[in-house]
């Protein structure tokens, strides 16, 4: 198989989505590797890294996407490069579909065989495509977060960790998973006082048992997230149903009742995000006030450390793109159940549930697509 990778366009976004590492196995593997020019340099990786692992440099990435069978990337595609995806040919990255009409009409009128990074699952009812990026993620939102609570950026001035006679910040996370665990991990050590809101009762009780005094845990209740949204200095929204649109969690309604200068920092901006006045920003103009409430919403969170997310998620995702190219995307679905959990387009059918009925668009089991 010949395997593609263009450099990332979308702004501020210096992730790759193939490392040498990834490229040299797969050529091990007896396949081609195409990387377009200059497509690793974001992330420390030259174009001579990609010669030594036996890779072929490409000018330009209309010949990567015209030449390649498969498409590597780490973003979903951008309008441009949809217009050169083909039928039969197979797309591998994060696509997160069901805030995004617009690329999910091109992609069906496209007939490409889309693969989506973050509805692959595993035996343990993780995302294990999703989760590198969610550990990033997490960790950065407190350190993004603190950023703007600096009063020139309009937040309340406060510094995360205190001073001896004055109280650290109080930071709101919700969600319990990968995202607010990590973000909770981080906030906590930077001296912040800290609670993990969760409707899970056994990863309420994992984190309590794994974490103790670190940070504070509570049931997730509408009365009990006003409570904390009163006395947040800073919220992280790190709610995720796979595949699906956020919930939105907090309301600009609520707002009034909030500190002014508060900081949100929504991480489930990929998926619409979890706020009510939510809406994507990027590492160039990253934040926004909306009634005294400043908000960070940068939809490629992860791209801010290039390199460590590049080698993160390539370590990830490397296995699964070797099956692809091994066995065809038929056969390694066949044989895993859980990549075919990732399919969300094919030949012009749509193949995931949750993203169908976020946008009113009838879909197909991706068994069935496996007919097709």
């Amino acid at each position: 198989m010949r395997i593609g990778c263009p450099k990332e366009i979308k702004p501020q976004e210096f992730r790759v989505g193939l490392t040498p590492n990834a490229a040299r196995e797969a050529v091990a593997h007896g396949h081609e590797v195409v990387v377009e020019r200059c497509a690793g340099l974001g992330s420390g990786f030259s174009d001579a890294d990609y010669e030594a692992a036996g890779a072929k440099l490409l000018d330009t990435a209309e010949e990567v996407f015209a030449t390649a069978d498969m498409i590597v990337k780490v973003k979903e595609p951008q309008a441009v490069e949809r217009k050169r995806l083909r039928e039969g040919q197979l797309l591998f990255t994060y696509l997160h579909l069901a805030p995004d009409p617009a690329q999910t009409k091109d992609l069906l009128a496209s007939g490409v065989t889309a693969i989506a990074y973050e509805t692959v699952t595993d035996d343990r009812g993780g995302l294990p495509l999703l989760a590198p990026m969610s550990e990033v993620a997490g960790r950065l939102a407190p350190q993004v977060g603190a950023w703007a609570l600096q009063k020139a950026n309009g937040g309340r001035g406060v510094l995360m960790g205190g001073v001896p006679g004055v109280g650290p910040a109080r930071v709101l996370v919700i969600g319990g998973g990968v995202v607010g665990t990590h973000a909770a991990r981080i906030a906590a050590g930077m001296g912040a006082e800290v609670t993990v809101l969760d409707r899970s009762l056994p990863r309420l009780r994992y984190l309590d048992d794994v974490f103790g005094s670190v940070f504070r845990t509570g049931y997730s209740s509408a009365g009990l997230l006003l409570e904390h949204l009163t006395q947040a200095d800073m919220v992280i929204g790190a709610v995720l149903i796979p595949g699906a649109a956020a919930p939105k969690l907090v309301r600009r309604a609520q707002f009034a009742e909030m500190k002014p200068g508060a900081v949100l920092v929504d991480v489930a901006i990929d998926q619409g995000g979890c706020f009510e006045t939510s809406k994507a920003t990027t590492h160039e103009d990253p934040i926004y006030e909306v009634d005294g409430i400043v908000h960070y919403c940068v939809a490629n969170m992860p791209g801010a450390v290039a390199r460590t997310s590049t080698i993160a998620l390539g370590n990830a995702t490397m296995p699964y793109m070797l099956a692809l190219a091994d066995k065809g995307w038929k056969g390694a679905c066949q044989d895993d159940r859980h990549l075919l959990a990732g399919l969300n387009t094919h030949a012009g059918k749509l193949t995931y549930a949750a993203v169908g009925e976020a946008l009113g668009i009838e879909a197909i089991t991706p068994e069935a697509a496996l007919k097709l």
